[in-house]
């Protein structure tokens, strides 16, 4: 370990030693500077695990499933008769895959204690007066039940947890015993936190209102487990929630669990179609039963948990008067501790401080909204999508060759068309880099180089009319900036980091419980555009988008596809480019059929969120300007599918 990581360790541990067993009294320090102080020793901190009655028989063996919840809370308060709050991560990932960029996982010493809590929430919040709940999810690991992937048995599982946190369930101390476990040392404030899979239980969580959870810090997660498989029909992995279920389920749960898994099957066709399963397992109809406040953070570029889902889950929270705050980043499936450590850390504490300590600290005064410009280049806004901005409508016009076309306000002339031929080996930036190219696999629409910065922010329709030669077809829809960047590298092995030696800590230490992570940095490449947001869609579902419908070949179908949430500015002397074509190639799987499609242009539309409007459209575009100079490509392999499969 370098030196200043064990200096750091050192430092945090005597301060925890040294400091007086109490709480901060935060009653003369300045609202800016309010804060809960790390004065609880960690060493001596009591670790415990009970099994939580979930009042439900997942696996069906005539017994209420219970779920193991192991907990670290300091010493002292309860020595003080004094109650503290509960930030908790529900996880499937604890035994089978880990947490963080180094797996971590759970460890336990021979007696069944536990010894080490992965990530760092244990480490820096349990001295500043938290009690850290690690939950394993039901079928995961020590507890009970079945995976049903966002089913009830998930999000009863947490919740349970919740509600025996708030006295009105029941705990015990072993998973088959009558001892019952009491949570008499928590106020029952309780704030869920977790990437990916952990973040969507906390979005389930949130969606039932129980009474206790305050706050959530939902990072990268599912707000609608359809749209993690499939977008309008289209799917986006060649399996599904089956297969998720078996990933991350102990092996004790497989062998219990085969009705589950069947009915994850049946309720799931790979048609594409909309079932009662995947209604189950959408959380955005019930944004309005949301009582805690929501802080959300998300890749801009993620391609695993796409960006549609902090989109819509997002524009349901403001829709509901739900108390926000957003980070957005130029990452793809990346936890902000390790793309913007030290704010994410400092912001994080401001955070948990005011909603579950209830500390006016300013933290809810300040911007909603963090948007990262270029790699570790932030600008903030007030509020988001920021006032002013405008649905604005743009239309595709014809150009001087085949598939390369224009892009304006000005509707196309009756009759005019463009015509492509879906190739599954290709996707988004084949299509970007030949823009100004006619290739047979797409059809492009420019603007002319803007003469202003343009910025678009939220989320976006692009409606198309389309004859298929087939009787089945996939469409995507993509906005590209075109011209010369340094962004990061959300296509490489990191998804935007590169992972370093180097350790930074983060917490107070314990033998067999380090707060010392690998630093990363910003893996970035220089590009010569930028895949600014991209939506997909089957055409079949035309009429229905929750249920496919073969085509007719030669009959023109109009459908509307939902375009990805950003936040992205093109610069001046930049373009703006659409682009329709087939299957995106490692991003969705294609048709039964090689369909051939005609796009009748005066029916075909995209609907943008631009700030400041048409008018903002219409200054950026006036005049004219250089055309930036490009740079070599660096997204070589990008249309490759991605090795493996993908977990939320």
């Amino acid at each position: 370990m370098p030196i200043r990581a064990l200096l750091a360790v050192a430092v945090l541990f005597a301060a925890v030693l040294t400091a007086p067993a109490h709480a901060a009294d935060v009653s003369t320090q300045s609202r800016e500077s309010r804060e809960s102080k790390p004065v609880y020793s960690y060493a001596d901190a009591i670790r415990e695990s009970v099994w939580v009655d979930t009042r439900i028989d997942g696996d069906g063996d005539g017994k209420n499933d219970r779920v193991a919840a192991d907990i670290i809370r300091p010493r002292e308060p309860a020595q003080q008769g004094r109650r503290i709050p509960v930030i908790m991560d529900v996880s499937p990932y604890y035994q089978c895959c880990g947490r963080g960029n180094e797996s971590q996982k759970k460890t336990y010493d021979a007696d069944g204690r536990v010894v080490q809590f992965p990530l760092f929430y244990d480490n820096f919040f349990v001295p500043r007066g938290y009690a850290f709940v690690a939950v394993d999810l039901a079928g995961t690991s020590r507890s009970d039940g079945c995976v049903d992937v966002g089913g009830r048995s998930d999000v009863q599982s947490a919740k349970a947890v919740v509600d025996w946190l708030n006295g009105r369930a029941r705990a015990y101390t072993s998973r088959t015993g009558t001892a019952r476990a009491q949570a008499n040392w928590t106020t029952g404030a309780t704030g869920m936190i977790g990437k990916s899979y952990d973040g969507t239980v906390a979005n389930g969580v949130a969606a039932t209102g129980v009474e206790g959870l305050k706050t959530i810090v939902p990072i990268g997660a599912i707000s609608s487990w359809y749209d993690y498989y499939f977008q309008q029909g289209a799917p986006l992995y060649d399996s599904g929630p089956e297969w998720l279920s078996n990933y991350v389920e102990s092996p004790e749960a497989r062998a219990r669990c085969a009705a589950v898994q069947k009915r994850l099957v049946d309720g799931a066709p790979r048609s594409g179609d909309r079932t009662p399963l995947w209604d189950e397992r959408d959380h955005v109809p019930d944004a309005d039963d949301v009582r805690a406040s929501v802080f959300l953070v998300h890749g801009m570029q993620d391609l695993n948990v796409r960006a549609k889902h902090f989109g819509q889950w997002w524009d349901a929270l403001a829709e509901a008067g739900v108390e926000r705050k957003i980070w957005l980043s130029q990452t793809g499936h990346v936890d902000p501790f390790d793309f913007r450590r030290a704010d994410w850390v400092r912001t994080l504490h401001r955070w948990f401080d005011h909603e579950l300590l209830g500390y006016d600290n300013g933290v809810d005064d300040e911007p909603m909204a963090d948007i990262e410009r270029a790699p570790d280049r932030w600008t903030t806004d007030r509020h988001w999508p920021p006032r002013g901005t405008a649905t604005t409508t743009l239309r595709p016009g014809k150009g001087a060759q085949a598939g390369v076309g224009t892009l304006g306000p000005k509707p196309a002339p009756a009759g005019a068309a463009e015509s492509f031929t879906d190739d599954p080996k290709r996707g988004e930036a084949d299509w970007a880099a030949q823009i100004d190219t006619a290739t047979p696999d797409k059809a492009g629409f420019v603007t002319r180089p803007l003469a202003k910065d343009l910025r678009l922010s939220g989320s976006s329709r692009v409606t198309v009319t389309a004859t298929p030669s087939t009787s089945s077809a996939h469409l995507s829809a993509v906005l590209v900036d075109l011209g010369p960047d340094t962004i990061r590298d959300y296509t490489g092995a990191g998804e935007g980091i590169t992972i370093l030696t180097e350790r930074s800590c983060w917490g107070a230490a314990r033998t067999g419980d380090s707060p010392c992570y690998k630093e990363t940095r910003a893996d970035t490449a220089d590009v010569d555009f930028t895949v600014v947001s991209r939506g997909w869609a089957d055409l079949g579902t035309y009429a229905d988008p929750d249920k496919g419908r073969p085509l007719t070949p030669g009959r023109p179908y109009t459908l509307t596809i939902d375009v990805a949430a950003s936040d992205h500015v093109v610069p001046a002397g930049h373009r703006l480019a659409l682009i329709v074509a087939g299957t995106d190639a490692g991003l969705i799987e294609p048709p039964d059929s090689t369909p051939r499609l005609s796009l009748d242009l005066a029916r075909t539309r995209a609907a943008l969120p631009l700030v400041g409007g048409a008018r903002a459209f219409a200054a950026a575009t006036a005049g004219s300007t250089e055309q930036a100079a490009p740079r070599e490509s660096r997204y070589e392999g990008l249309t490759d599918p991605p090795a493996g499969r993908r977990v939320p």
